[in-house]
């Protein structure tokens, strides 16, 4: 039977198949190559970016991918997204000023209010807009019981003429009746510790007043850090530095040790140079750059400082929307002789009190604080400072 034409072959065709051996151009060859170590070069970013991820922290994923861009040579194009956002988001000078103050603390002024009063309060904070709203730079307790005599206390005040709506919260230590420790955090600083609960320790959370936040990391702040006789970053002369000793009394000082830590310091915590000097703004604080980390120091965001009166008590003062200027102008206008910035932004920026020993009824100063009060209450990332009573 004949083969019908569908089915016949067809004599002298060759079937067309590709040539293995076809030469690759140099063109081709290139973009293999780039291709290849491309991926080569991303797989050390790759684990490094992975590991950061997954170790144990209590921050959010996205402030662990920023700090790890900062962190890996990215830091450049983080303070250009930041410098756009806060710019985008500053408040419009002028407007309506606020109509009333948070609730900060308990009871009265705590200005020596009360028969039963015999320690030292400082003088009320005077505002700065006018008509002062109720209870404006009136010092209040931390606790239902300590009115009288209170070891910790807070107060809010407008701090910027130019933006009626922006407040500033402040506390006053009195550093005869408490003591402050300085306790390191799981990634921060970043140097070989003993890191300790990095939390509030259980046995100590009975006589817990308050707590707050450090400064900057230690690779932006670019100074030292020592705790309990052992100095674990390098001290440097010129710079800010919370310092506490072993007879309790604390200081923030401008640092000319070298690199030697006294005896009798207990822990002595550094972050730039000092925002204020015998009672006096630092003249770089309109030109100079190095309060701002990242954004600068004239970008409106949330700040913290620590500052220290002429009776050695401290004063703690937080806010958003704040300029180092405005930040510094606030702290001697409730009474600081000397100053420091502490740590910016808003994630990192905490004020802590407690209503209630044990560490219960926990509070931050200002509503506006985006972490929890019960942030130092577990393990944190950075290091942070308790107030403790005596």
């Amino acid at each position: 039977m004949e083969l019908g034409a569908a089915t016949r072959p067809q004599l002298g065709h060759r079937s067309r198949r590709p040539d293995r051996h076809r030469p690759v151009s140099g063109a081709a060859r290139v973009r293999r190559i780039a291709a290849v170590a491309a991926v080569v070069l991303l797989i050390p970013s790759a684990l490094s970016y992975i590991g950061a991820m997954t170790q144990a922290s209590n921050s959010s994923m996205g402030i662990r991918t920023v700090e790890w861009l900062r962190d890996n040579g990215a830091a450049g194009l983080v303070a250009s997204v930041e410098s756009i956002y806060y710019s985008l988001t500053a408040p419009s000078k002028g407007g309506p000023t606020l109509r009333a103050l948070p609730k900060v603390g308990y009871g009265g002024t705590g200005s020596g209010a009360g028969k039963l009063a015999r320690e030292y309060r400082p003088s009320r904070v005077p505002a700065l807009l006018q008509p002062a709203l109720p209870g404006e730079g009136v010092w209040h307790a931390t606790r239902p019981g300590l009115e009288a005599n209170p070891p910790v206390l807070l107060t809010t005040i407008r701090n910027q003429p130019e933006y009626p709506r922006v407040l500033a919260g402040l506390a006053w230590i009195d550093t005869k009746r408490t003591l402050v420790s300085l306790h390191p955090g799981r990634l921060e600083p970043n140097v070989s510790l003993p890191r300790g609960t990095m939390d509030v320790p259980s046995e100590a959370r009975s006589k817990l007043l308050a707590t707050f936040n450090s400064g900057f990391k230690l690779s932006d702040a670019k100074g030292g850090f020592a705790v309990k006789g052992h100095t674990y970053a390098t001290m440097r002369n010129g710079q800010g530095t919370l310092v506490g000793y072993a007879n309790g009394s604390v200081d923030v000082l401008d640092w000319n040790n070298g690199t030697t830590v006294p005896a009798g310091v207990s822990f002595a915590r550094q972050n730039l140079p000092l925002i204020v000097d015998e009672g006096k703004l630092n003249p770089n604080l309109s030109n100079g750059a190095e309060w701002g980390a990242t954004v600068g120091n004239a970008i409106l965001v949330w700040r913290s400082g620590i500052g220290v009166d002429s009776r050695g008590n401290l004063i703690y003062a937080a806010g958003e929307d704040q300029t180092v200027t405005s930040l510094a102008r606030t702290l001697i206008r409730a009474g600081a002789v000397r100053a420091m910035e502490l740590d910016i932004n808003s994630y990192w920026v905490s004020f802590i009190t407690y209503g209630a020993p044990g560490a219960l009824e926990p509070k931050n100063l200002l509503p506006g604080m985006e972490r929890s009060d019960l942030r130092y209450l577990e393990p944190d990332d950075r290091d942070f400072l308790t107030v403790y009573s005596r």
